[in-house]
């Protein structure tokens, strides 16, 4: 088992999911973890961060620098492997962000198989300027002389890119190479998983019942075929049709929870649209769905009337909780309608069989259930819905030139057979007005804009190159079709800098 220790980036859960991925279990921890703890891993990786370690501000465990367990640093942690053994960090004169070329000086570790140059991708601004005793130069940039760095016969390597993100060309070489180092047993397997986590539903929930939010994607799909196969009918699904959903999308659910024993689909659309007027601001947009989804699912609740009911189940997954900043030295990206807990008053307890998995591993937990290759594979949605692809207020009929934008851009993606190469796909509305000419006459109108991108996770994520005649076609039929709309734009932005949604 690898411990990777969060020091507050973003990317931490990357690092974890690319390290499962090559087939080794992995666990995020916080810096103070306990060395009780530490002596179990077979290895340890630091995290990056947004801190300076001139500043000494991260409290952590200075037995992961001690025990004599492989350790790997990425940014944060390159920097405060030095720093703690002795080496030389300062604040940087030129700050590295983007891709940077890195010169490897010496391929016989941790770049076994790399070639002389790799594109890497940076983030920092203090810099190693002096290695620590013992440690030797394994590669630099034109603006970092240090970039990587290491210790072999101690089996400590510290790099100052990330090798976890998609912008690195080899990344995932790197960290293989380093768990070779290791000797990291290769024997994680998320769909030999089932039977193990049912077994832990089975005794978590004992023969309470369950109620549970589900909206068709993937993570409650999954995580209520999971807890139906342990309790049956003892599972209450409720979905809550909020107004903002895909077109035709309630339709899709009814039918996909058609043989569940109990699915209650509650309609609140004017509800919602009530709560939402006149709210701009994206965190404001986001925190009045979630009050209103929980109202509205209590309601539903309550008519159940099953004194049965004890815990609430959610499809809640491991990234969720770093883009709501629940790790203790993040930056808030955004608030997750999945996290961060329930009303007091609600007195139920959670069951997130899902919590500790990402959403290919939970994919390849859904096959092992038998669920359809189409229900696995639907771009992910976010739970505020089409709210967050309305920039401004939302409004309805915003709302109906959204759905049927977005509803063209996905027909059009699923008819040239280029949906399977999409990860996630969407359309979003925005408050910019600019002139267009329909009928002769000139028209002031709002624009849409098309997003698809490749990615794994949603960690990060690069724009798809869609075939131009594709992206002609779309574009036509919106702006001949969609009221509201005098123009069509492509976003070609990457995650990150960019997030894949709009708020």
């Amino acid at each position: 088992m690898i411990l990777i220790l969060d020091f507050g980036s973003q990317l931490t859960h990357l690092v974890a999911r690319k390290v499962r991925e090559l087939g080794v279990y992995a666990e995020i921890r916080l810096p103070t973890v306990s060395t009780e703890e530490l002596k179990k891993a077979d290895a340890i990786i630091l995290s990056g961060g947004p801190q300076s370690v001139l500043d000494e501000t991260i409290s952590y465990n200075p037995d992961i620098l001690t025990l004599g367990k492989p350790l790997l640093g990425l940014c944060y942690g390159h920097q405060l492997v030095a720093h703690h053994l002795k080496g030389t960090v300062t604040p940087g004169k030129i700050r590295e962000y983007g891709k940077a070329t890195l010169q490897v000086k010496d391929t016989g570790t941790l770049f076994k198989g790399l070639g002389e140059e790799e594109q890497v991708w940076m983030s920092h601004g203090d810099t190693v300027t002096g290695l620590p005793p013992g440690f030797v130069q394994l590669g630099s940039t034109e603006d970092c002389a240090n970039a990587a760095i290491g210790n072999p016969q101690k089996n400590i390597y510290a790099v100052q890119f990330h090798p976890e993100v998609y912008h690195t060309t080899h990344g995932k070489t790197i960290l293989d190479n380093f768990l070779t180092l290791a000797g990291a047993a290769r024997d994680w397997n998320p769909k030999d998983r089932v039977t193990e986590l049912i077994a832990a539903l089975k005794k978590e929930i004992g023969e309470k019942a369950v109620i549970m939010g589900v909206s068709g994607g993937v993570d409650s799909l999954v995580a209520s075929h999971l807890i139906r196969r342990t309790i049956g009918k003892r599972l209450y699904c409720v979905y809550v049709d909020s107004g903002l959903m895909r077109k035709n999308e309630t339709r899709y659910v009814k039918e996909l929870y058609s043989s569940f024993e109990h699915f209650i689909a509650a309609d609140a659309a004017s509800l919602f649209l009530s709560r939402l007027k006149g709210l701009t601001d994206p965190e404001k947009k986001r925190k009045a769905i979630g009050r209103t989804f929980i109202e509205v699912f209590e309601a539903e609740m309550h008519k159940i009337n099953d004194p049965a009911i004890a815990f609430l189940g959610q499809g809640t997954l491991y990234p969720d909780r770093i883009e709501s900043a629940v790790t203790a030295h993040a930056s808030t990206i955004k608030s997750h309608h999945s996290v961060g807990g329930l009303p007091e008053n609600m007195k139920l307890a959670l069951v997130e069989p899902l919590k500790d998995f990402y959403k290919d591993e939970v994919r390849e937990i859904g096959a092992a259930l038998g669920l359809s290759y189409e229900a696995l594979f639907r771009h992910p949605f976010p739970g505020p819905g089409l709210a967050v692809r309305i920039i401004g207020e939302v409004t309805p009929e915003r709302l109906v030139t959204l759905r049927e934008a977005d509803h063209i851009f996905i027909t059009a993606l699923r008819e040239s057979n280029t949906y399977r190469e999409v990860w996630q796909a969407l359309a979003a509305l925005l408050p910019v007005k600019a002139v267009g000419v329909k009928g002769d006459a000139r028209s002031y109108e709002e624009m849409i804009a098309l997003r698809a991108v490749t990615s794994v996770d949603g960690m990060t994520a690069d724009w798809v190159r869609l075939p131009e005649e594709v992206l002609e076609k779309i574009s036509t039929r919106i702006l001949n079709t969609v009221p509201g709309v005098s123009r069509v734009l492509y976003d070609i932005s990457q995650k990150p800098p960019a997030t894949i949604e709009y708020e």
